[in-house]
């Protein structure tokens, strides 16, 4: 989906339409806390990005429309658009709220079919629902997710695999799935500035630098992925998490931001009517070492202030003096439906 939350918001209120909107915390004339959770492209004119500091949101564009996060609206227009999504489709992955797999292998003979298929989709969502749509259409979800990316917003991309090598060459490195900043800058320094270069690097180096995620970037570089889009199946586990727009260090930030992660996370389990019991956090820091940290409690619940609670006492041990953070995320699992008690774990 286009720009997911702000087209909403846009939809929702007409009197927005044609002005920056910013959807996150309040920003209190620029003292506000709290980070952009998304905005649309009206605002991204003037530099505003998702995991911004809403006060830096708040100086490069202060005549936005600024709204709190709506979580509850949002996952109501997801569900709709997952059972459009979900029909035409045997093989289905839901990729977060505004985001997923189809695989249409069984439904289109060619190409040209998948064109139109993509076509009627995007149409049935308009009508339905007047919001746009991006689709990308490949041999695999790795050049599918890549190319739905490419023409935004309302747009439509197809590359055929005799044609991926010749799409993915000359695109910038960052450009493919999983390269985040730090990890580009660090290709950069091998040399590597495309994904053509990456394609023609020493795999051996590449192990060598980044682990075993440096196969998976030299396979990622040459088109090749070979997972399957999963079957919809039942909510195994709930989360969020938020890659900052700069390292911080600033804890009062941090737990704020997990804060509000928790409360997305919980407006999820109050619509799907889940009780849980198992607490994780995440935490990247700047160098990409990841961790992450649990906690089964000894009951089941779907409060808020025992989520928020347990987050915190998870986060504690990670706010570190001498690092700074990249990435948090919140999640909760070994969820029970309240309404049929059943366990799904």
């Amino acid at each position: 989906m286009d720009q997911f939350f702000a087209a909403v918001e846009e939809r929702e209120h007409p009197e927005y339409r044609d002005k920056p909107i910013v959807v996150g915390a309040d920003p209190k004339e620029g003292k506000g806390r709290g980070v952009v959770s998304t905005c649309n492209y009206e605002a991204r004119k003037y530099g505003v990005r998702s995991g911004m500091p809403i006060t830096k949101a708040w100086k490069l564009c202060p005549q936005a429309v600024f709204l709190p996060v709506n979580y509850s609206l949002y996952l109501k227009v997801s569900a709709r658009l997952m059972d459009i999504l979900s029909k035409y489709v045997d093989k289905f992955e839901s990729w977060g709220v505004d985001e997923a797999f189809l695989d249409v292998s069984s439904r289109v003979k060619d190409y040209e079919e998948a064109r139109r298929l993509a076509l009627e989709i995007k149409k049935e969502i308009y009508e339905k629902e007047k919001l746009t749509c991006s689709i990308g259409v490949g041999p695999n979800k790795l050049v599918a997710k890549m190319t739905s990316d490419f023409q935004k917003p309302d747009g439509l991309t197809i590359v055929e695999e005799k044609d991926v090598k010749a799409f993915l060459d000359p695109l910038d490195v960052d450009k493919l799935l999983w390269v985040g900043r730090k990890t580009a800058q660090k290709l950069n320094q091998l040399g590597i500035k495309t994904i053509g270069d990456l394609a023609r690097y020493d795999p051996s180096v590449l192990v060598e630098k980044f682990g075993v995620i440096g196969t998976q970037l030299y396979l990622f570089a040459q088109g090749i992925d070979r997972s399957e889009v999963g079957l919809r199946g039942p909510v195994k586990s709930i989360g969020r998490h938020l890659t900052f727009e700069e390292d911080t260090s600033d804890w009062a930030f941090v737990l704020q931001t997990l804060d509000k992660l928790c409360e997305e996370v919980y407006e999820e389990v109050k619509e799907y009517n889940f009780l849980f019991k198992t607490v994780t956090i995440t935490v990247r820091y700047e160098n990409f070492e990841t961790h992450t940290h649990s906690k089964t409690l000894p009951f089941l619940t779907n409060r808020l202030e025992d989520f928020l609670k347990t987050a915190h006492e998870l986060m504690q041990p990670y706010l570190r003096p001498e690092r700074k953070i990249r990435l948090i995320g919140a999640r909760v699992s070994n969820l029970v439906s309240s309404e049929k008690q059943k366990t799904l774990i």
